[in-house]
């Protein structure tokens, strides 16, 4: 007959087991985890997916993701910067005098509702990055900061991509970026 005891854990083999938890515990992938995420004021936290930056070689452009709010109150988001533009604005996309569509700023901010999400695309709700510092090349990754409403901040890292996005014209305050559009590249022109 075969008989069983029961042995007892040493600390240094708790130890040990407890580590490679933790560590297993990490092993996701980068689809499975969001680019980043932030708490604001320890109730509500949001995280983005899947951002990107429309590759550029001067002007402007412009950054895209899914912004996740679990929490149980809708956050605001009020303005972004990065250190790769001298100047960023929330925009979206409205019917110009004439019919066509423009970009213009977004009054109010992008509302993430409280259990759900905001989408920024291309033709939608989007980050403008004006005035760039440098050019924007496919691989590079890009820092980019949003503050809250409630003045908490969320950053995150964002790559570029190459996209042959519509035409899109800017219809803001800036003399400099007036009678402005965005051609194919990204890469600001006059407009007709």
């Amino acid at each position: 007959m075969r008989t069983t005891h029961a042995r007892s854990t040493t600390p240094a083999l708790a130890a040990a087991l407890t580590g490679l938890l933790a560590l297993a515990a990490c092993g996701t992938t980068e689809e499975d985890s969001p680019a980043g995420s932030v708490s604001t004021d320890g109730e509500a936290q949001v995280s983005i997916t899947d951002p990107w930056v429309k590759a550029a070689d001067e002007g402007m452009t412009a950054a895209f993701g899914t912004i996740t709010n679990p929490g149980e109150e809708d956050v605001v988001v009020t303005a972004a910067d990065t250190g790769v533009s001298t100047m960023m604005e929330l925009h979206e996309m409205a019917t110009g005098d004439s019919g066509e569509m423009v970009m213009t700023e977004k009054e109010g901010g992008i509302v993430v509702p409280a259990g759900g999400q905001a989408e920024l695309n291309p033709g939608g709700d989007h980050l403008m990055l004006m005035d760039l510092t440098e050019p924007l090349e496919p691989g590079q990754d890009i820092s980019i900061t949003l503050t809250m409403e409630d003045g908490s901040r969320f950053s995150f890292d964002a790559p570029v991509r190459s996209f042959d996005g519509a035409e899109e014209e800017y219809m803001g305050d800036m003399e400099d970026m007036d009678d402005m559009e965005m051609d194919d590249s990204g890469t600001e022109t006059d407009a007709p």
